[in-house]
């Protein structure tokens, strides 16, 4: 493999194709298309296109490597995710890469399994590969991720939490506020015995924040959450099912089960039809994040809609204003919203 002066490869089987030879077919400087090609924001749409159509004409392939040694950029952006197994990350993260493309910067990802050992690798192998900025979502992890994130000097930014007052950059929406919003609507119906199923709280600010909340919209109205309704398992429909099972078998049963994962609120529901229990007869089922499926499943799902593109588009573009210079403010919490559906209604009748 051979790389010309341009940083373009070339094939030994193939003529030589340089960035001087792009901009003479596209009729424009050698200057014109060295921003196109590394700050096409600054290029004008038509005359982008143009160049654009003379690289692909011509096949013209820029090397990353000499580009990233002249312009001290990889061009590249990483984002550590606790999983890449749902449609939950997905719209964040299209939404995130959508944004940072308009400037020429490419997406890598990585997933964690919510392994906070498996995080610290994440990360500590995307600095070694020259990343120029990071996305992380939540801030609970051991301090030496982020000893080593300073090290680097890099921007970085949180996602999917709100700390205004924090160490760290975050965009996000107040998941306490969302778990007693959730937990209100349920009270505001006549529940009085309700439980949660909660992913793993260990490591996890996002689902203790969320348990916080609830237990907050309870103490509210003098009532507690007691232990054994509060169950934690795995992110996954088979989490819920198996909640949903022993949360029947308490005495007395709740009426109402708040899921702090919407997978898990499936599982609820999957599990209720099996077991013949009706939903919201006999128990009220809430979900948390308005994935696809909740409008779809039977019954609907009661829901917070979070504002998941959102959080991957404006962590995009703080971390390119960053990049370009810019001392700016994360921003302000973003909202979410109660969606109500099918599966809350009042509790069953005692006696």
């Amino acid at each position: 493999m051979a790389f010309d002066s341009e940083g373009a490869f070339r094939d030994p089987g193939y003529a030589r194709v340089t960035l001087e030879d792009v901009a003479r077919s596209a009729g424009v400087s050698p200057a014109t298309v060295s921003r196109c090609l590394n700050t096409p924001s600054l290029v004008r749409p038509a005359l982008k296109a143009k160049v654009q159509e003379a690289i692909e004409r011509l096949e013209y392939l820029p090397n990353g490597a000499a580009r990233a040694l002249a312009s001290q950029r990889s061009r590249m952006i990483g984002a550590v995710f606790p999983s890449l197994d749902s449609t939950l990350f997905g719209g964040a993260l299209e939404a995130l890469q959508g944004e940072i493309s308009t400037e020429g910067y490419t997406l890598v990802v990585a997933a964690t399994s919510y392994s906070a050992a498996r995080e610290r690798s994440h990360v500590q192998n995307l600095l070694a590969s020259g990343i120029d900025a990071l996305v992380l979502v939540g801030a609970e992890r051991p301090p030496e991720v982020y000893r080593m994130i300073e090290r680097k000097g890099i921007p970085y930014v949180l996602i999917w939490i709100d700390r205004t007052e924090g160490a760290h950059p975050c965009i996000g929406f107040d998941n306490h506020g969302a778990g007693q919003a959730v937990a209100r609507h349920l009270l505001d119906m006549g529940h009085r015995h309700i439980a949660m199923v909660s992913g793993p709280l260990a490591e996890n600010d996002r689902a203790k924040s969320r348990l916080a909340g609830v237990r907050t919209a309870l103490a509210e109205r003098g009532l507690s959450l007691p232990a054994d309704h509060l169950i934690e398992r795995p992110f996954g429909v088979a989490g819920g099912r198996e909640a949903f099972r022993l949360l029947m078998s308490r005495q007395p049963r709740p009426t109402a089960i708040v899921c702090g994962s919407e997978p898990f609120a499936y599982g609820a529901i999957f599990e209720s039809q099996a077991m013949g229990v009706a939903i919201p007869g006999e128990v009220s089922v809430t979900g948390f994040d308005d994935m696809w499926l909740a409008a779809q499943i039977t019954p609907s799902l009661t829901t917070v809609r979070t504002p998941q593109r959102q959080m991957g588009a404006e962590a995009g573009r703080y971390l390119l204003s960053r990049l370009s210079g810019k001392e700016i403010a994360a921003g302000r919490p973003l909202d979410f919203e109660l969606v109500v559906r099918a599966s809350s209604g009042p509790p069953p009748r005692e006696g």
